[in-house]
This record gives C-alpha cells, sequence and structure tokens, in this order.
C-alpha cells in the first residue's frame, strides 16, 4: 500500500519562503505522478504543482507560476514544493497525492504528464499547515 506523508508546513510572513516535503513508501517513485493540492477553510481543494511519473514534465497553477517549483529526488523517494514570494492567499492545507502512471515503461512513445484534478488521484497524504501571515 503506497503512503504519503508530508511534511515541512508552518508559520511564515508574506513574501517568505518554505519548502514541503512528501515521503513515498511503499512502491517505487516512478511508477506515479505526485500532485501538491491544498485546501483553505470554506474553499474547495485546488490542484498546486505535479510531476509526472518520469519526472520530465511539471505544471502548476496559474496562481502559483513563478513562485513554486515542484521536484523530486527519486534517491530518497521524496517529492518537494518549493515556495517562495508566500501570500495571505496561499495559506491553507497542503496534501500530497499519488495517481499510478507506469504507461511509459511499456509504451516509451507515450506523453508522461501529470494532471491538477484532484479526483484523478487514488493515493492521499495527511496534510500539512501552511499560514502565510504578519
Amino acid at each position: 500500500q503506497l503512503q504519503l506523508v508530508e511534511s515541512g508546513g508552518g508559520l511564515v510572513q508574506p513574501g517568505g519562503s518554505l519548502k514541503l516535503s512528501c515521503a513515498v513508501s511503499g512502491s517505487a517513485l516512478d511508477n506515479y505522478a505526485i500532485g501538491w493540492f491544498r485546501q483553505a477553510p470554506g474553499k474547495e481543494r485546488m490542484g498546486v504543482s505535479c510531476i509526472s511519473s518520469n519526472g520530465t514534465y511539471t505544471t502548476h497553477a496559474d496562481s502559483v507560476k513563478g513562485r513554486f517549483t515542484i521536484s523530486r529526488d527519486s534517491a530518497k523517494t521524496t517529492v518537494y514544493l518549493q515556495m517562495n514570494s508566500l501570500k495571505p492567499e496561499d495559506t491553507a492545507t497542503y496534501f500530497c497525492a499519488a495517481i499510478v502512471d507506469f504507461t511509459y515503461k511499456v509504451i516509451p512513445t507515450v506523453q508522461n504528464i501529470c494532471i491538477l484534478s484532484s479526483s484523478e488521484y487514488d493515493y492521499w497524504g495527511q496534510g500539512t499547515q501552511v499560514t502565510v501571515s504578519s
């Protein structure tokens, strides 16, 4: 059973930075696309960033482009979300999630991408709180 554990959340002032980690265990990281999502009180969960299962494709929500970067360390089976220039509106609980995708291992020519639709993801972590406030 795949397990995901987030860490790195906390309280930061506007303009500051945080780096979230998502530790993945139970299976090889390159069998899964990994996404970061966030949910603020009273709001729907929204996709922030994702990285494809072979690590070659990333995408970010418009609201975080140029500020957030997703990356992974396959040796450590960890996916990171570097968040810079944080704003109060970034305050939320952040979740990482995984979707099975090893098609590229069977069909090398297939396009390996990821999507920011939470309904597509099968495995979820427990979340980590990020609060941006002065």
